[in-house]
């Protein structure tokens, strides 16, 4: 009787173990990492200690940049990717580092086609009309040929750093016609400003994987959208003086909205 009840306890145990592990697995899948702050990116804070082999540990899609702000970071399908000023996307090397990124497991919980998409708003309305609430955050993911995409990428800093809103004025700005690509991206709740971007972020890849950047405007008929609910979030905060000594609690939502839409003095 004793080994049975033994062997009663052993078997409970276990199949808690399972299915705790059950648990921390579908939590992970839905997580949203993320490194810094956009607030400190705004400021100027663009030496990060998050390597790209730490950030793959996190998720295999994402967005972000790279230490001296030295271009747009698209993470696709495990792979990540650093397109430059000149336009060009070029395969990111564990040991490089980032100053902010975003990445989750992409898994998709609703997919779709599009219809006919006129601009970055109307995509961003449409894919409000899309979404079962606002105050979660959705990694999305669009496949297939755009009619349209306006990128660019900004060149890399040199101390002492510029304001965000400054080195844009240095960006390059690039234009695709009937390209075949997917657009990288992320929904964030209105709840984050200050921390992340709220509303969308979106960069962009070519399907051969040899251009992008960061997506200021777009048009397309019929891509797949895929959307990954994600409602857990975990971010690291970079060890750095600078990171330290930034003022994080200062509006920058002006700041915020001329990086997102690239609009300079020019």
């Amino acid at each position: 009787m004793r080994n049975i009840c033994h062997l009663f306890v052993a078997v409970f145990i276990v199949i808690a173990l399972l299915a705790v592990g059950c648990v921390r697995t579908q939590t992970e899948n839905d997580l949203l990492y993320q490194t810094s702050t956009i607030n400190a990116l705004l400021q100027g804070v663009y030496d990060g200690n998050t390597t790209f082999k730490e950030l793959r540990g996190y998720g295999d899609f994402g967005l972000g940049t790279f230490n001296g702000l030295d271009g747009e970071m698209v993470g696709l399908d495990g792979e990540f990717y650093q397109v430059k000023v000149d336009g060009v996307a070029y395969p990111v090397a564990d040991s490089m580092r980032t100053p902010f990124a975003v990445v989750t497991p992409f898994e998709s919980d609703s997919t779709l086609l599009s219809g006919n998409i006129s601009d970055l708003t109307q995509l961003c309305q449409y894919l409000d009309s899309l979404l079962p609430t606002k105050n979660m955050f959705h990694a999305i993911r669009m496949d297939g040929v755009f009619e349209y995409v306006k990128t660019r990428s900004v060149p890399s800093q040199s101390k002492p750093y510029p304001p965000l809103a400054e080195a844009i004025e240095k960006q390059r700005v690039f234009e695709f016609h009937d390209v075949e690509g997917t657009i990288v991206g992320f929904r964030c709740p209105a709840y984050v400003e200050g921390v992340n971007v709220p509303g969308y972020h979106f960069h962009f890849i070519t399907a051969d994987r040899k251009a992008g950047g960061h997506v200021l405007d777009c048009s397309a008929r019929n891509v797949t959208i895929a959307i990954d609910y994600t409602p857990d979030f975990y971010m690291d905060s970079p060890e750095t003086d600078a990171f330290y000594e930034a003022d994080l609690g200062e509006g920058q939502q002006t700041d915020l909205e001329k990086v997102e839409k690239g609009t300079t003095h020019d």
